[in-house]
């Protein structure tokens, strides 16, 4: 595989991926009313028989929305109660959300619904936010927060190590355009295989659900990982270190070695993702619980691509730069040159991360 196409291919999914999130970021600027219920509900089962008696759903702009199934309702729906102040304790179904007034319960929707409907559509001028965009601001701060980790990870010492034996393999191999094609192979391998458990753990985790309680949490573990970059920074070696284990590393050189051709290199890609994981999985994690939390699946999709974009651009760029003529032992020196202080920017990271998370700034 040619780099031309290597490159025409990340484009075209990038494309994809933002025509996706485009498209649902701007759908519906109109006027909407949202009736939201669960299924199963009988109160919502009332509100439903009175809409459907009245016509209502054709008279007026009303969007039904079941949130005790639909993840993305649900989210829409402590959007809306959140921008609309409604506190906790009186968050239920079925609720009619027309403009800037919440109807929750049978009996106010029913009472209320038209004459509120009829004000809220008779009015030239409106305050509402469209339903896409109630989580604009925090979904900024949330693609603010991926890209920081994404290139705290890219700068890993663990992810950097993994850099410096795959460019004296990729040497060793003798054909340039072979080493070229293996260590491409090797990044692809890697994107790939992060990206799908990224999306795994997205899944599970947005099941299990995001509880105030488990997001202070991540934000209390981001802190913890911030903590230990900056003991190894002004005390490298000693305790834990946020690196591979020194026990791992003959194992993980054994493995990379192996690579003697592009197909090769695509699969211990894959072996090679799991000594990774432990050593680079904090940011990842944090990311993706205030992706369960915050995001849509389209944008969390976007993210996660974007994420492990950056994630294994060095990868690429160093495998070019070898291709070109660059010298491994100049890279190992000037990463023992900067360990300490990549560690330190992964620190400042981490912990800015974990405080605007306990902040609720996410």
């Amino acid at each position: 595989m040619s780099i031309k196409k290597i490159v025409i291919i990340f484009t075209l999914l990038g494309l994809g991926f933002l025509t996706v999130f485009n498209v649902s970021a701007k759908a519906g600027n109109d006027k909407k009313i949202y009736l939201f219920y669960g299924t199963g509900c009988p109160h919502c089962g009332q509100v439903d028989e009175f809409f459907t008696s009245e016509d209502l759903y054709s008279r007026y702009p009303v969007e039904r929305k079941e949130i005790y199934f639909d993840r993305e309702n649900a989210l829409l729906f402590n959007a809306l109660m959140e921008k609309l102040n409604v506190p906790n304790n009186r968050r239920g179904v079925p609720a009619v959300v027309i403009g800037d007034k919440v109807l929750i319960g049978d009996t106010p929707i029913i009472n209320g619904f038209i004459e509120f409907a009829d004000e809220y559509l008779s009015e030239t001028e409106y305050s509402d936010t469209p339903a896409e965009d109630v989580n604009n601001g925090k979904s900024s701060i949330t693609l603010a927060a991926v890209i920081a980790g994404s290139l705290v990870d890219a700068i890993n010492p663990c992810a950097f190590a993994v850099l410096i034996i795959l460019m004296t393999t990729v040497l060793a191999i003798g054909d340039s355009k072979k080493g070229l094609y293996s260590g491409l192979a090797f990044s692809i391998s890697i994107f790939i295989s992060y990206f799908l458990m990224g999306l795994g753990l997205y899944k599970a985790i947005s099941i299990g659900g995001v509880s105030g309680t488990l997001f202070k949490a991540v934000g209390w573990v981001a802190i913890i990982l911030g903590l230990f970059n900056l003991k190894d920074f002004f005390w490298y070696g000693k305790g834990f270190l946020m690196e591979v284990p020194m026990a791992w590393r003959p194992n993980l050189k054994k493995v990379i070695h192996s690579v003697t051709s592009p197909k090769g290199a695509f699969f211990v890609g894959f072996l090679v993702s799991l000594f990774l994981l432990p050593c680079t999985s904090g940011p990842y994690i944090i990311i993706l619980g205030m992706l369960a939390k915050n995001a849509f699946d389209a944008q969390a999709i976007l993210y996660l691509f974007i994420y492990n974009l950056i994630f294994v651009s060095p990868m690429v760029l160093i495998t070019l730069a070898v291709y070109r003529g660059f010298d491994p032992n100049k890279a190992e020196e000037i990463r023992q040159k900067r360990l300490r202080a990549l560690h330190l920017v992964a620190g400042i990271v981490m912990l800015a991360m974990g405080i605007v998370i306990l902040k609720g700034w996410v």
